[in-house]
This record gives structure tokens, sequence and C-alpha cells, in this order.
């Protein structure tokens, strides 16, 4: 089910970002949604929330089909997955379109559970922000975190973080270290490459590859209301329109920032074809959710509903939270390569080895 989870997942937001021209009605609906999408890309503030519109038993049964036994997944995260939301937001100083990473003057995410939020993230300036919900993840994952309270003071802002509060870290201070552990200039390696890129005539080229491909697979049927809601619903067979997508990619693929190779038809021989649909709701001609049907791909497990959405609107912009104690990256790392925090794994781990900067390069990736 992960894999096809996966795959869907890409499949929606292809259909969502590349509409298609065939017959009139797809024509005109490719064209409202183009207009949608060129709408949004021109705002400077966006948010989005995801989430799965299903119930817990449906994704039980669907993990069933292609779990081992013993490896299914558990009620925790059966619940978490069926309630829980991703709420993502960004203010840029440029439309989003144009904009580049430094233009984004703030960020935020957050991953909301049944009972409330686990997990928040925000960028504001030159700050990161975040807290979490420890206990409760960590009783959902299996492997719960030490409380707090058995934290020494050399934990810091961590013990903190461990309390629910918000920390707060220095951007820059964290690229810089990152820079250190990874070797980078300072310590006698190199400076990190950029990371690779499209420019605007490969952009164009890709963009074009997957209109055809979507033009030559998806059906778009549009119905309107009167207080100016409109529905335009994409329909395709799921695994011939994936394999046309990868396939429209591969004269491509040189020029694309892609590590591994592309999958081909024989990756995909296993993914059911049946028909999947997307459903795009607009308002007044500007794009407002996106609801991925994916219930026709469940094999034998019974499932009621089970839908992928996302919901846009134009979003406010994050601000940094009161109080947030500061974490100082330095200090954090040298605790906890040292032991510092009293646990016996820690103090395995460190032994009687000398740790330096450089020895973990290509070793840990932190961002």
């Amino acid at each position: 089910m992960r894999k096809t989870l996966t795959t869907t997942a890409v499949a929606g937001m292809v259909l969502a970002g590349t509409a298609a021209c065939g017959t009139v009605e797809n024509l005109s609906a490719g064209q409202k949604l183009d207009n949608a999408f060129d709408k949004l890309g021109e705002e400077r503030s966006l948010a989005f929330e995801l989430d799965l519109d299903t119930d817990a038993a449906s994704l039980k049964a669907l993990d069933a089909e292609q779990s081992e036994p013993g490896e299914e997944m558990p009620a925790e995260i059966a619940e978490l997955l069926s309630e829980g939301t991703i709420s993502v937001s960004m203010h840029s100083k440029k439309p989003i379109k144009e904009s580049e990473e430094k233009d984004f003057t703030a960020m935020a995410m957050k991953l909301s559970g049944p009972d409330g939020a686990l997990l928040e993230y925000r960028l504001v300036g030159d700050w990161i922000y975040a807290r979490v919900d420890a206990a409760t993840l960590g009783e959902m994952s299996g492997s719960p975190l030490p409380p707090a309270s058995e934290l020494p003071p050399e934990a810091g802002a961590f013990k903190k973080l461990l309390e629910g509060g918000w920390i707060k870290l220095s951007k820059k201070e964290m690229e810089k270290t990152g820079k250190n552990m990874s070797g980078a200039e300072g310590l006698g390696g190199e400076e990190p490459s950029a990371e690779p890129s499209l420019d605007a005539k490969t952009q164009k080229k890709l963009t074009d590859a997957l209109k055809k491909a979507v033009a030559e697979n998806v059906d778009l049927t549009t119905s309107g209301g009167s207080d100016g809601t409109e529905h335009i619903k994409a329909t395709a067979p799921f695994r011939t329109l994936l394999t046309e997508l990868f396939d429209a990619l591969k004269p491509l693929q040189n020029d694309l920032p892609i590590g591994d190779e592309l999958p081909t038809a024989k990756d995909f021989a296993d993914a059911p074809n049946k028909k999947v649909s997307a459903d795009f709701t607009l308002k007044n001609g500007e794009l407002t959710e996106v609801s991925v049907d994916l219930a026709k791909l469940a094999e034998t497990a019974k499932v009621k509903k089970f839908a992928l959405v996302l919901r846009v609107s134009e979003g406010e912009k994050p601000e940094a939270p009161a109080g947030a104690t500061e974490l100082n990256i330095e200090e954090l790392m040298t605790s906890m390569l040292s032991g510092a925090f009293g646990s016996p794994a820690a103090d395995e781990m460190s032994g009687d080895a000398s740790f330096e900067e450089g020895d973990l390069a290509g070793d840990v990736q932190m961002w």
C-alpha cells in the first residue's frame, strides 16, 4: 500500500499541475486549471492543508493487503493518518512563482493529530522555531523518549523541547554547523556544490512533455454551481497514466536533477489500472481544493472512502512564537557526542573515541 500511496500522490500532483487539452471540454477545463494555478503563483502568501479523507479501519484493511504477518500498521498510526492533517504556509517578498529560497521571509509547518499539534516548525527571518509533543510521538512510534525531568541541566533547551515548549535555533548557525560536519570549507574540504536546478528551457520541455502525456490519457469534465463554485474532474487509468508520464520524462532524463534511473513500465506492472479521479474545486476561478479519489485502487479490501485532499487558501504570514528558548547547536552536539545526557547508549557510542567534526563527513546530513 505504501508504494501505491506514493505513486498515487505523484499522479495526483501531476494532474494538478499539468492541465490537459484535447477535446473541446478538455480544452476549456484545461485553460481554467492553467489560469487557477497561474493565480496561485502570483500570490505572495499561501497556505495548504493536506489530509486523508478516510477512517482507521479502511487504512488497516488496505495495509493488510500487502503487509507481512506481524508487520501490520499499528492502530495508533492508522488513527493518526485518518484524523491527522499537515498544514503548510509560506510568505515571500516576491510572487511565489518568482521566488527563490532567499525570498521567503517566513514559513510554517504543523502536523496535527486527533488531540492537537504533534509537531510544529516555523522559519521567521533568521530564526527557526520548533516544538513537539514528544510523549505522544514516542508512544506512537514505540520508542518513548526519556522524561524531561530525567535530563541533566546540560540538556538546556533540549529539555524545554521535551516539555513541549518552543525552542529557537539560529539558521545561520545551523548552516555553519552543517558545513563543518560535512567537511566543508574551513575544515580542509571543498565547498559543497550547489543543488541542481532546472533552467527555463528544460522547464518548458518538461511541462510540454507532461502536458502531452496527460492530454492523451486524461478525460476532463466540468460542473458548476450558481455561487461561483466550479468542479473540474480529471479521470485516467492509474497504471497507464503513470507509465506514460515517466515515458515522457525519459528523453529529458539527462537534464533532470535526479540521481536514480526512472521507473519503467515493468516497475508499474503490478499497479492496478483502474480509473482514478482528481476533483479540482474552483471558486470564482481560484483553486480552493483538490481531492484525489484512491478508493478504487483497493484490491480486495473493503473501503468506504479513501481520498487525498489538499485545501488551498491565501494564508497569513507566520509569526515568531513568544517565549521560545534558544538552543545552541554547538553545545547540543558536544553534549550528545560526549554522552552528557547520561544514557548508557550514548556512553557506549562515545566510548574512548576522539570525535572530530570532519569524522562525520558523509555520515550525517542534518539539513
